[in-house]
């Protein structure tokens, strides 16, 4: 992050909410020092709020009794309904928001929630948009564990172990800025209900031929199955947000779901935030994407013999559920000959995902490398 700027001492007058200021009619949210006026942040390391220039510490209200609970989907999906049919639309809107440090006008656009005012780099969130009642409500959030500098260091050891990488960039690293970003996810629960229908495919070998040209020949029996069985997803993820690669956001996983908290602005404090730009309808359209492929695997197992053909799969979605849950992110976007990529650091576990150039010289030579062995191997075989 940006270094801080001086405390400000001389704030205009607000409205206190809570723990934090409210300030524009309800849009933006601080979390000022009790102490020294500064604006506090969340601290990865001790797990609360704290201020970067007193050193005042402030532990998170966490409302005990309240836990992070599935949601109905189509209860939600009948209610964003009446909402547009009302003209009330869900779509993350532009908005300004006063920076009470500074006095200045900071633009949030799109999905971005939280972020520094460019003047005086002082952290500023709006308010009530993970809460609004014509949006899907943030259920909960999993706070930052990943420190900036543990991150660094996991993305050093993954650039070096990138062989296929050209050597000048396995040894010079990758240049950047790492920020701090809460992304939106949905996850999905459902029990799936089954049935299939295939044929199973049972080698059997034959004889052929007479005398030199006699020789086993492989042929395939095949028998009708069919069948239903039922299988419990628990918390298909769905990253929410766009413009990072859906196949390093897949990777990123396992996250540790069973921890998030129920939603706090607080642990905000200091960091980038988004809220969802694929709607829930369209999360579980990519859930689903997923789910079927692993009933086709289990289909596949099922049926079962040497081979399968799959004729038929008739699934059904029952006791769907979802959670809107705030997930802490590394992003990093570096240029390597003119081109940039993009990496991401899971702030729970440390996991490095990401984008990197290749050597198109050390692919050709392991490709090379391993036709002649392959080669060789053919020509031992055949002596």
């Amino acid at each position: 992050m940006n270094p801080p700027p001086a405390p400000p001492h001389n704030r205009p007058a607000a409205t206190t909410h809570g723990a934090g200021q409210t300030v524009d009619e309800g849009k933006g949210r601080i979390f000022p020092c009790e102490q020294c006026g500064a604006d506090l942040e969340f601290h990865i390391g001790q797990q609360s709020l704290k201020c970067p220039f007193c050193g005042f510490a402030k532990q998170l209200e966490i409302v005990e009794d309240k836990a992070v609970a599935e949601q109905d989907f189509h209860a939600m999906l009948a209610r964003l309904a009446e909402l547009r049919a009302a003209g009330r639309s869900d779509a993350a809107e532009t908005s300004e928001v006063r920076c009470d440090s500074c006095g200045s006008t900071v633009v949030f656009t799109g999905t971005l929630t939280s972020k520094e005012c460019v003047c005086c780099g002082s952290p500023i969130q709006r308010e009530n948009v993970h809460t609004a009642e014509n949006r899907v409500p943030a259920d909960g959030v999993l706070p930052f564990h990943v420190e900036q500098r543990q991150a660094a260091e996991n993305l050093k050891q993954w650039v070096g172990s990138r062989w296929f990488a050209p050597n000048d960039f396995r040894q010079r690293g990758v240049q950047g800025r790492f920020n701090g970003v809460y992304l939106p996810f949905w996850t999905f629960d459902t029990m799936s209900a089954n049935r299939f229908s295939g044929q199973r495919g049972e080698h059997y070998w034959v004889e052929e031929g007479q005398g030199d040209q006699k020789r086993r020949v492989r042929h395939t029996r095949w028998w009708p199955v069919s069948g239903n069985f039922q299988r419990f997803f628990d918390d298909v993820l769905v990253c929410a947000a766009t413009g990072l690669p859906k196949s390093v956001m897949t990777s990123l996983e396992p996250w540790p779901l069973a921890t998030a908290m129920p939603f706090n602005q607080q642990v905000l404090a200091g960091f980038f935030a988004q809220t969802y730009a694929v709607s829930l309808d369209g999360g579980f359209a990519a859930a689903k994407e997923r789910i079927d492929a692993a009933i086709a695997q289990d289909v596949r197992g099922r049926i079962g013999g040497n081979e399968q053909r799959v004729d038929s799969i008739h699934t059904r979605y029952d006791a769907l559920t979802y959670k809107h849950l705030l997930l802490p992110v590394w992003l990093l976007a570096y240029k390597y000959n003119e081109k940039t990529y993009q990496v991401v650091v899971n702030a729970c576990t440390g996991e490095v995902q990401g984008e990197r150039p290749h050597s198109w010289v050390k692919i050709t030579l392991a490709v090379l490398t391993v036709a002649a062995a392959v080669a060789g191997f053919v020509l031992f075989v055949n002596r």
